[in-house]
């Protein structure tokens, strides 16, 4: 996907993200008149592509992507870096010690949820009576990033400011919080609207785009979160059903890269290596075409960890793979979705590599537990020779993929009683994998367990894990020893938002900060 600068994008931030009375009265510059732009298709088009910029920004935003920021309180993962006072705010998180509402990251990634809602607010608000012929596909395109949005914002900060418009003066801005309900609420509404116009995932015209298939496996998701299962399952079927959806014959294949936006991916942010960036040009804290996050997470160089025979290139060191993940892979004998997954360093000194503690800080590796990542890994594949090879990536970020529906639909299956289909959505995954069935007889209880583990393996570094945890209400036994405690279910609210929002006050944090 190519991105998008859009002149008239300032308009939603100053309009919505400004406390001071200058937006109000200055006139703004190299912007177009809101009463004319949504009156061509094109312009509406490309404010759609905007949106979809704007999340790629939030996920990849280099120290604060929203990918990190689910991930790092989860069990499968260790934030790593340099030392224990590398980018301390996502050690904080890792660590579940001083997290506050200063967080850099938190309130970034709130920021730009926010923003993008703001963006599909302006498209909504301005083409919802219009007569244009891209009105329905646009309408449904916006109202699922806004959906998206808010459940990821009401997964991690519960009650939010449910913002439906975009204000006309800075008083409008002032919004008190929303309860999760209401919110689900919402997010049922725009994603049954977008399933009624978006297309077929066989139709898109564009392989980057969400499909009607991405908003019903979205809905099913959202559905499960409230426990409403039997709910969720029609959605869940209409997706397996479809032929456009499937997995990949093989767990590696989900993260090739030649198979972007593939038959199992349902929502895909997507990236290029041809941008040629170096470090004259990287946009720091910007977007950037390339996937920077990648070499934020490749293991760290400075002679601790000799890459050679794997394919790899040396990064910066964070996000490395638990040992408790590491087990659990073996336990499963599970084999070749490991592989996708980690390398144990027994695997890298027999492919040709090699590790060093004593050249890392204080002569051992921060937050290393035996194992590097592979999934998202710093593959020389991946980058391009143009530019400096490491800010150059073009890794996908595969957000939402069908596996996921299947260990969604088997939950809710299993929730609603309906042993049999549970088993049979469950299999699929396990046999992807290289594992046998499940028991035929497994059921109740005992299946619900056998769910949670092959979803733990599954969609591992993906930030699912501690949001599933918390909902299921296994963070306390899984996280046992880790210094996490309930305040951690949720994130602060960011004092930026407090203090210029008028309907918030410190007593409408979150419990415990």
């Amino acid at each position: 996907m190519k991105k998008v600068i859009l002149t008239f994008i300032a308009i939603a931030f100053l309009g919505t993200f400004s406390c001071d009375d200058e937006f109000t009265t200055n006139p703004r510059l190299n912007v177009e008149d809101l009463d004319t732009y949504f009156l061509e298709e094109a312009n509406v088009e490309t404010a759609i592509i905007g949106i979809y910029d704007l999340m790629q920004h939030n996920y990849s935003r280099d120290w604060h992507s929203a990918y990190f920021v689910k991930l790092l309180p989860g069990d499968d993962a260790n934030a790593a870096g340099g030392n224990s006072g590398d980018q301390q705010q996502l050690q904080d998180i890792d660590d579940y010690t001083d997290v506050s509402s200063s967080n850099a990251s938190i309130a970034s990634i709130w920021d730009l949820f926010y923003r993008t809602i703001a963006l599909s607010n302006l498209v909504i608000e301005n083409i919802k009576d219009s007569s244009l012929s891209n009105k329905d596909r646009a309408l449904a395109e916006a109202k699922f990033m806004r959906a998206w949005c808010f459940f990821e914002l009401t997964t991690m900060f519960g009650d939010i400011p449910l913002r439906l418009t975009v204000p006309e003066v800075a008083e409008d801005f002032g919004l008190a919080k929303s309860p999760r309900s209401a919110v689900y609420a919402q997010i049922e509404s725009d994603l049954t609207d977008a399933i009624a116009s978006l297309p077929d995932k066989a139709a898109l015209s564009d392989n980057f785009r969400v499909s009607k298939g991405t908003a019903e496996a979205l809905m099913g998701k959202v559905l499960v979160f409230q426990e409403k299962y039997s709910e969720a399952i029609p959605h869940f079927q209409s997706v397996i059903s479809n032929a456009a959806h499937d997995l990949e014959p093989n767990p590696a294949d989900v993260w090739s890269i030649n198979n972007e936006f593939g038959i199992e991916s349902l929502f895909e942010l997507g990236f290029v290596s041809t941008t040629a960036r170096d470090w004259g040009n990287i946009a720091w804290g910007g977007r950037n075409e390339s996937n920077l996050h990648i070499q934020l997470m490749g293991p760290r160089g400075d002679g601790i960890f000799d890459l050679t025979g794997t394919g790899l290139l040396n990064g910066w060191g964070f996000n490395l793979p638990t040992a408790k993940l590491a087990s659990a892979f073996d336990a499963a004998g599970d084999v070749n979705r490991k592989a996708a997954t980690l390398m144990t360093e027994a695997e890298l000194i027999a492919a040709g590599g090699a590790v060093d503690p004593s050249a890392a800080t204080g002569g051992s590796i921060w937050d290393y537990e035996g194992a590097i990542r592979i999934k998202y890994a710093t593959k020389a594949e991946d980058t391009s020779p143009g530019g400096v090879r490491e800010l150059n990536y073009s890794t996908n970020f595969r957000l939402f993929r069908y596996a996921e529906v299947l260990l969604l639909a088997a939950e809710a299956y299993n929730q609603a009683g309906q042993d049999s289909n549970a088993r049979t959505e469950l299999n699929k995954v396990r046999n992807r994998a290289g594992l046998a069935d499940v028991s035929a007889t497994l059921s109740g209880t005992d299946l619900f367990e056998a769910i949670v583990s092959e979803k733990f393996l599954e969609l591992a570094h993906e930030g699912q894990r501690f949001w599933d945890l918390v909902r299921w209400g296994r963070a306390s036994t899984e996280l046992s020893g880790t210094g996490y405690t309930s305040t951690n279910d949720l994130f602060p609210i960011p004092i930026t938002e407090i203090d210029k929002n008028s309907e918030l006050t410190v007593a409408d944090q979150n419990p415990g900060y």
